[in-house]
Parts: C-alpha cells; sequence; structure tokens
C-alpha cells in the first residue's frame, strides 16, 4: 500500500517565518476577510501589511526607547511613545487625528452627507533616514 505512515510529517510552517516578519501574517489576513474590506483579498496582501505594521512598530520602538534613555529611564512608558510621534516630523503627519473640522464634507444626491476620501501621502523627502527595521530586513530605499 502506498500511504503515509504517522511520523513522517513536516513541521509547519507559518506565512510570517517564510516572509521573514514577527508579525501573524495569517492573523492580519483573517481580519482583512472578516473585516469585508473587499469581496477577495489577494495572498499577499496580508503579508505586505504585516511588513508594514512591523517597520512602523520598529520605528515608533526606536524612538520611544531613545525618548526613554533621553530621560535616564530603562522602561518604555505611554509617555515615551508620545514624545517620539510627536518629535518625529514624518511620524507626526501620519499619526495625526484630523479635527471634525479639517474633513471635508459633500452632499449626495437625496441630502445624505458623505464624507470624502482622503488622498493623503506622505511626499518622500531627499535625504530620508533609513530606520531600524529597513536597516534589518533590507527595506532601504534605492537612492
Amino acid at each position: 500500500m502506498a500511504g503515509r505512515k504517522g511520523g513522517d510529517r513536516k513541521k509547519a510552517v507559518t506565512r510570517s517565518v517564510k516572509a521573514g516578519l514577527q508579525f501573524p501574517v495569517g492573523r492580519i489576513g483573517r481580519y482583512l476577510k472578516k473585516g469585508r474590506y473587499a469581496q477577495r483579498v489577494g495572498s499577499g496582501a496580508p503579508v505586505y501589511l504585516a511588513a508594514v505594521l512591523e517597520y512602523l512598530a520598529a520605528e515608533v520602538l526606536e524612538l520611544a526607547g531613545n525618548a526613554a534613555k533621553d530621560n535616564k529611564k530603562t522602561r518604555i512608558i505611554p509617555r515615551h511613545l508620545l514624545l517620539a510621534v510627536r518629535n518625529d516630523q514624518e511620524l507626526g503627519r501620519l499619526l495625526v487625528r484630523p479635527a471634525p473640522q479639517e474633513v471635508p464634507r459633500r452632499r449626495r444626491e437625496g441630502g445624505q452627507v458623505a464624507q470624502e476620501e482622503d488622498h493623503r501621502q506622505v511626499p518622500q523627502e531627499e535625504g530620508r533616514r533609513q530606520g531600524v527595521a529597513a536597516r534589518t530586513h533590507g527595506l532601504a530605499s534605492v537612492a
């Protein structure tokens, strides 16, 4: 009989390990599907999103660690995270919460109010610094 024996099975390798990431690719994919952001979700989308989230987390944690060290502390507290985001120009623009009057509105037919999509993009700067995640994962931009 040509069958498999019980002990010949290989150990499962997660998509996070295959991509070299710490963030859970499978869980992010499940959230993308469950959230109904689109009818279908491509196989590369959760990997890419996990990489982006991991990069942002590494950047914020690096800056927060620097803020903690500046305050002669060994533990990062929420205040250090706040200082890290506020003192970095790009992260400050990315993570700013717009005030209600800043959100443009338009009227649809029938009198319903709909919010405009926000098409902000962070402009690419010439001498952009290379963060810790870019150095460790080889995400450095070719300039």
